[in-house]
């Protein structure tokens, strides 16, 4: 809940609190125009370097060694650095700026703020070094300032203070008459532990400050302040790329940076290893659960199989059903499934025993989807009822919340990060919710008829199914198409894609021709077709723990999976399933 944006986390995982591998306290220096400085004695005998390091700039290539050797902890090796080639990972004004902020120094931290110029402004007499980013507001980042101030006087118990910061310097400074009230708000809570925990900050001692840096210094010109661990962030991006360019990209490791990526097609899954034909009649749904170990599988057999992996052996037939079932979710600790039938109820079922521990109340239609709460405590159903299509429940089965949508749901798909929920009718139309607070956020009539849904790890984008053999990949922040992967048929039935392999790096769906399409998610390259289910494969699952194995299902009442030639990859499949 703290201002304007997502609270930043440290980014690459690491926990170190400096953002740009400065600890320590230097004096101010004015008239330092940006953040390196060329010392006229830095300890170098050495003849003068060219300005450029194989076609890059010697002195960003240099500052961003010294924040890298600060942020593995080589503070001696970033000194030694810094003094032998006369740059500076930034001025003293910058520093002093970081330390105002640890410190908890605010009136020093906005006279420096005060100071900063804008990008591309004439440079005022007097100006004190720090630069702007294009488009930082000022009053914005005072804002940030002052309701770390404002917090941290919470809680200190300082009600007073408190209430005086926010009536004399955070409301004249911000518009947002919401997030005034929420402020107050956190003047009535009790307890210092409901202030964090309504606030969604962890306090002076915590990382708060820390974070408050690192919101700050997006709003700072690189030329002065780096962005945290450059370095680390080049490398994610130099590998990302030779990923996004590899088109059978099956590695789980991260690529080395000792050489360029690629992968060797003969690791793709394009074997089938293993036909399950436990089901008597067409099989609807697969769907491994989160850890890889399990895989769930439906269909107009009125049963569903729960199967162990690798071993592929079926652990429990859950029977309790009266027409067939079109959809399981698999709760976030694999420890529960819903499964949705036609015969119009939902059923809450313990993976570990196989029992039934909740039938759901008879809906008027079909319940044709699930999707589990992150809190793991709830799960909210689609239904073609047109009166309950959209309703949340918790584990005893009970109502937490009906949506009263007026459209029915076909298929339902549910952000990682629990921002987005997104509903699909049995139409053309998508539904965005936020899953929040209930409100429906924007709807998109992509005017084709639509099969399936499903959203990505990094809860950015939707991949939707027409029925006239398109799927089509959605920015779900921008609202907009961003690429489409062609060549499936499509026609009458539920046919279901779904994000795939290492890295997400696949689309991969059913067609009603029985055929299994897997694309190159970046570039929509066909890398492979397979001949899947004749007459119809109905849908996939990619194992989200074994880039190298997928299940796929089809009205031939098979299961089949996939995994690479290696002989070494049939070996160890073969011998677990005997």
């Amino acid at each position: 809940m703290l201002a304007e944006v997502d609270r930043p986390a440290a980014s690459n995982g690491t926990s170190r609190p400096y953002a740009n591998g400065k600890s320590h306290q230097r004096p101010p220096a004015p008239g330092t125009a940006n953040g390196t400085h060329k010392s006229s004695t830095n300890g170098s005998t050495g003849s003068r370097q060219p300005d450029t390091y194989f076609g890059h700039n010697r002195e960003e290539v240099t500052r961003i060694l010294i924040q890298a050797l600060s942020d593995m902890g080589y503070n001696s090796a970033a000194e030694s650095l810094g003094q032998e080639s006369g740059y500076e990972l930034e001025s003293p004004t910058v520093a002093a700026f970081r330390n105002a902020i640890l410190g908890g120094d605010w009136s020093e931290a906005e006279t420096l703020l005060f100071g900063a110029e804008t990008p591309g402004g004439r440079a005022r007499e007097g100006g004190n070094g720090l630069v702007l980013a294009d488009g930082a507001e000022k009053n914005l980042m005072r804002f940030w300032i002052r309701q770390q101030k404002f917090l941290e006087l919470l809680e200190q118990q300082e009600t007073n203070r408190a209430l005086s910061v926010l009536r004399n310097e955070l409301t004249p400074l911000y518009q947002d008459s919401q997030k005034i009230h929420f402020l107050s708000s956190l003047l009535m809570c009790q307890k210092i532990e409901d202030v964090k925990s309504k606030a969604e900050w962890d306090g002076v001692y915590g990382e708060s400050r820390h974070i408050l840096l690192s919101q700050l210094s997006r709003c700072m010109s690189p030329s002065v302040m780096l962005p945290e661990h450059r370095l680390a962030m080049l490398f994610h991006q130099v590998k990302a790329n030779q990923i996004g360019g590899c088109l059978w990209h099956s590695a789980a490791s991260s690529p080395s940076l000792y050489s360029d990526h690629v992968c060797d097609r003969q690791q793709f899954p394009t074997q089938t290893v293993i036909e399950l034909d436990e089901h008597e009649d067409q099989v609807w749904q697969v769907a491994f659960s989160h850890d890889g170990t399990k895989l769930a599988s439906c269909g107009k057999g009125k049963q569903v199989i729960i199967w162990d992996v690798p071993s592929f052996k079926p652990i429990h037939f859950l029977g309790d059903h009266d027409s067939g079932v079109g959809n399981v979710a698999w709760s976030w600790d694999d420890t529960m499934l819903v499964t949705c039938c036609s015969d119009r109820h939902a059923r809450l079922w313990d993976v570990n025993t196989g029992a039934c521990l909740q039938k759901l109340e008879r809906f008027q239609e079909p319940v044709t989807s699930c999707v589990w709460a992150p809190d793991n405590k709830s799960f909210v159903t689609g239904a073609l009822d047109k009166n309950h299509s959209l309703v949340q429940w918790n584990l005893e089965g009970e109502k937490l919340c009906d949506w009263n949508s007026t459209h029915r749901v076909e298929d339902l798909a549910l952000s990682p990060d629990g921002r987005w929920l997104v509903a699909l009718n049995a139409e053309s139309a998508v539904y965005v919710y936020n899953f929040v607070n209930q409100e429906l956020k924007y709807q998109m009539d992509l005017q084709h008829r639509l099969t399936s849904i499903t959203i990505s790890q990094n809860s950015r984008y939707l991949l939707v199914n027409h029925n006239n053999g398109m799927a089509q990949l959605i920015d779900l922040v921008l609202r907009e198409p961003v690429q489409s992967y062609t060549g499936f048929t499509g026609g009458h039935w539920m046919i279901r894609s779904t994000f795939g392999g290492a890295n997400e790096s696949f689309v991969i769906s059913g067609s009603e021709d029985g055929s299994i399409n897997i694309w190159h998610k970046a570039s929509a390259h066909l890398v492979e077709k397979l001949n899947g289910h004749p007459p119809g494969c109905n849908a996939v699952s990619w194992s989200p723990t074994n880039p190298c194995l997928f299940a796929s299902c089809g009205d031939d009442g098979k299961i089949k999976m996939y995994a690479p030639l290696l002989p070494s990859v049939l070996l160890r499949i073969s011998t677990n399933s005997v």
